[in-house]
């Protein structure tokens, strides 16, 4: 079956929005006598911004042109390459929500490998095939280059990867069989599964040409130039074209064993994708290329009807649209230009903070902090960051020296006198807070934004004693700063229009993904997570065993297990949220005598590591414990913190914290690291019917990240 109406797939019903990507053909007279090609170039008619990618109307584009390509005789290659800077995004997911039988899924798999299988030359009447990645590449659109003979890369590729394990399904027009064959097993596995899954990183140009996917690299304005140079003295024999033998021994077994190690360390068979993709990496090390992309068509049509695919689709949706433009946030047009910040404050968040104000906005950053030692050791850790990001090219050497002069610090909090914005990131206790935007209210000009980088407290309770509250907003970032993309922008009952403006242009500069939030206590991700992290420390306190504890919610594939997260936040920080949601809430949030023993014994958390990397209770640690008789089990300990967690969802909701519950997702998604697969929260406690025991009801609509009911 090659034809989508074989399958009952409608391309215009199922795919309405399709952005077409045309594949235009020109002739190119090769030099060295090498002939002509026809050279495709996929073009959706849009700038970078819109990325060309292969929806059902655009592979039948390139589909029509390769056949009439290939009915020439005068040709004797084909060349493919994108418009300016994009080669492809991968498929058009806009309509997979609509691909509602496993019969059409199966159908758009194998359309794929028909389509693409014609730039192979040996299904093609043997004409050579080269692939010219001029910039970006992903899944699909680093597929089509695959099947063909040669492919060069332009040093300047910002992303070139296999995203697909991320969202719930694999690489299946080929990518999952002909990797692994093009470039080594072990290879294979970075890319698929370990790039996939390790928060989607991609590949620069150069890793490209390095791991051998790419046999040439080119820098400059000219690499479509050279590259078709290239092709011509490779198909003149100039160039010969040699790639180092894949090792089909016990290395191909133990690449894959490898990988698997990886994923249930990952994700404790929380996905069904990347095991997928490595049963067809195991088999590709003796099967056919027909055999193994037939097996990419069944575990696609598999995948694509799964519940957690439908809820990577919701979570990629809510990352790529509803955090690019935030609910409730005030038009641009009131935003106060920031020309100088400061940061109240130089420990470890302080510091982070001034780097990336530095980084991104290229305004000069003050900082204070109670004596010169503080200050000192604030603006070293900015220096020696700064340093690093150099040191892997992150960065050249003027900009280093730009960055480090942009960061100063002083003891006197005069030098915020001329500043746009003053963002304070000091102890969380409340009357330090209120002291010192008082102390700034007397300094800055009227003008300036007053912001809190607080974890719980009440923005309300800070402004409360100043003669302009209207100016308070709340500016939340996650630790760490430079990696999670969430900022909650939180509105006081006063913030003005203006201010806030100013705080989602000053995140959107910064590079972050901000949600608007009211103010209340914890926001949304630590009340969330506070909400669960009591509910488990509370079993363990009622005496089941940590380990048991710990282990109960690997299951879900979070980024970390309870009590590892505990380490990384710092026993002291989660007493202090959970203490100051007990006061707000004191029959919902727990406040573990065992946690505030540990904070009291100056722990950095339950667990130490032996040389194996494996977690222990060392015993001056668990002298400190007190525990009862009453253990739980695994299943127990998950099931009392989910619906801890569904409830609190709920009262969030109810209370108008955020204004839906894809902002409750979006939120942990990107401020907790939570995995695409369970698409934040919500969709999962919907699809196991645990919203609707703790609550009574959904969180989203029937159909809404879920599988349609006429699968099959």
């Amino acid at each position: 079956m090659t034809k989508l109406s074989d399958a009952n797939f409608d391309p215009k019903a199922i795919f309405p929005d399709e952005v077409v990507t045309h594949a235009h053909v020109r002739d190119v007279e090769l030099p060295y006598g090498a002939g002509t090609m026809a050279l495709i170039t996929l073009d959706n008619g849009l700038d970078h911004n819109r990325p060309n990618s292969f929806g059902p109307q655009g592979l039948a584009e390139l589909d029509a042109a390769l056949d009439a390509i290939l009915q020439r005789d005068d040709v004797a290659a084909i060349g493919l390459t994108g418009k300016p800077f994009i080669l492809a995004a991968g498929a058009d997911i806009t309509g997979m929500p609509r691909i509602t039988t496993r019969e059409q899924a199966l159908a758009i798999a194998r359309y794929g490998h028909y389509v693409f299988g014609k730039l192979d030359a040996g299904q093609n009447g043997g004409k050579p095939s080269f692939g010219f990645i001029n910039g970006l590449a992903l899944g699909g659109g680093l597929e089509v280059v695959l099947h063909c003979s040669y492919r060069t890369v332009i040093t300047s590729a910002p992303a070139v990867a296999f995203p697909e394990c991320f969202l719930g399904i694999l690489p299946a027009w080929g990518g999952t069989w002909l990797l692994p064959n093009l470039i080594g097993p072990d290879r294979a596995v970075k890319v698929i599964i370990e790039n996939a899954l390790n928060n989607n990183r991609m590949l620069r140009g150069p890793e490209v040409a390095e791991l051998g996917i790419a046999d040439a690299s080119f820098d400059g304005a000219d690499f479509l130039e050279r590259s078709i140079d290239w092709a011509a003295q490779v198909i003149t024999g100039r160039i010969e074209v040699t790639r180092p033998p894949i090792d089909r021994g016990d290395a191909w077994d133990a690449a894959v064993a490898r990988g698997r190690a990886f994923v249930e360390n990952k994700l404790h068979g929380a996905a069904p994708a990347p095991l997928r993709a490595l049963d067809i990496i195991a088999a590709a090390k003796t099967c056919s290329k027909a055999e193994g992309f037939a097996m990419e068509d069944e575990a696609l049509a598999d995948l694509m009807m799964s519940e957690e695919f439908r809820s990577g689709l919701y979570a990629f949706d809510l990352v790529q649209r509803r955090a690019k433009k935030p609910v409730g946030a005030p038009d641009t047009a009131l935003a106060r230009p920031v020309t100088k910040v400061g940061i109240v404050g130089a420990g470890l968040m302080a510091s982070q903070l001034a780097l990336l104000f530095a980084r991104r906005l290229l305004v000069p950053v003050v900082m204070t902090d109670l004596d010169d030692e503080r200050v000192e050791k604030g603006l070293s850790y900015v220096r020696n960051e700064v340093d690093k990001l150099a040191a892997r090219g992150r960065i050249n050497a003027d900009m280093a020296n730009r960055l480090k002069a942009l960061v100063t610090g002083s003891t006197d909090k005069s030098i915020y006198s001329d500043c746009s914005l003053v963002l304070e990131a000091v102890f969380e206790e409340m009357k330090v807070k209120q002291q010192v935007f008082e102390e700034l209210e007397g300094i800055v000009s009227p003008e300036c934004v007053l912001a809190t980088n607080t974890s719980s407290l009440s923005v309300n309770g800070m402004a409360s004693k100043l003669r302009h509250p209207e100016r308070v907003v709340g500016l939340h970032f996650f630790n760490p700063v430079a990696v999670l993309p969430l900022v909650e922008v939180i509105r006081g009952e006063r913030t003005d229009e203006s201010s806030l403006a100013t705080a989602f242009a000053v995140a959107k500069q910064l590079k972050k993904n901000a949600i608007l939030v009211k103010d209340a206590p914890a926001f949304v991700v630590n009340r969330v997570l506070t909400r669960f992290m009591g509910e488990v420390t509370k079993c363990v306190d009622e005496g089941t065993p940590a380990e048991v504890a710990d282990r109960a919610l690997l299951s879900l594939g979070l980024p970390m297990s309870p009590f590892v997260l505990l380490q990384l936040v710092g026993p002291a920080v989660a007493l202090h949220v959970a203490e100051t949601l007990h006061e707000a809430f004191p029959d919902r949030f727990y406040v573990s005598p065992n946690l505030q023993r540990l904070v009291a014994a100056g722990k950095p958390g339950l667990w130490s590591w032996d040389d194996k990397g494996q977690p222990y209770i060392d015993e001056d640690t668990r002298a400190l414990l007190e525990v009862g008789s009453q253990a739980s089990t695994e299943e127990e300990v998950r099931d009392r913190a989910l619906m801890a967690i569904a409830d609190e969802v709920r009262r969030i909701l109810d209370d108008g914290v955020v204004a839906e519950p894809q902002d409750v997702d979006l939120a942990l998604i990107l401020g907790a690291g939570w995995p695409f697969h369970l698409g934040g929260i919500t969709p999962y406690l919907d699809r196991t019917g645990i919203a609707e025991r703790a609550t009574g009801r959904r969180f989203l609509p029937r159909g809404v990240a879920s599988v349609p009911a006429s699968s099959g």
